[in-house]
């Protein structure tokens, strides 16, 4: 397995930076729009994102978390459960312009199921997505994100992995993993 560095602590955070502006740019006060991070991994973007905008405007944008567990359309397929997360929503977001967050868009059947998951909260008046790293040239579905860290062209046999700063790890960073072809 090799592990190349595609996204430093240093490089994400500048681009965590300009996509909390980009947002301000077209949400304004947020007074209409919601942060909505998707389980399991989404979450954490969507928390590092709200603590960018209130360093900027000073005041929290409402931010959610969205468990997309059972819309998944692979839920009865595996051969073992999928553990649900929790959805912890506390306002809602009928009529809101709602921004989902992901921390890689891949084939889009995530998204799809987020968009699934998320109408028993209201219907929006606009939905928006938010990711991390866009693996271009992957989609099964026609799903496009707004707000785009960064585009990685990958194979299907790679994998992104994203890393949080954590008491186990030191930086943030994002890792292009290729498996070694064993002849």
């Amino acid at each position: 397995m090799q592990k190349r560095l595609i996204v430093s602590d240093q490089l994400l955070d500048i681009m965590l930076q300009r996509l909390a502006h980009q947002l301000i740019e077209n949400h304004v006060d947020f007074s209409e729009s919601v942060i909505l991070g998707l389980q399991p991994r989404g979450i954490y973007l969507a928390e590092r994102l709200t603590q960018k905008l209130q360093q900027i405007l000073g005041f929290p944008a409402r931010t959610g978390q969205l468990d997309i567990t059972f819309h998944r359309d692979d839920f009865r397929r595996r051969e073992s459960p999928i553990t649900a997360n929790a959805t912890k929503i506390n306002f809602h977001i009928e009529n809101q312009k709602v921004i989902l967050v992901d921390d890689v868009l891949y084939t889009g059947r995530s998204v799809r199921a987020a968009l699934d998951a998320m109408i028993a909260y209201g219907r929006p008046a606009k939905v928006e997505l938010l990711v991390l790293i866009d693996r271009r040239y992957t989609r099964h579905l026609p799903i496009e994100a707004m707000y785009v860290g960064k585009y990685v062209n990958s194979l299907p046999s790679e994998k992104v992995l994203v890393e949080w700063k954590s008491p186990e790890k030191a930086e943030d960073n994002v890792w292009l993993i290729t498996k070694n072809e064993e002849l």
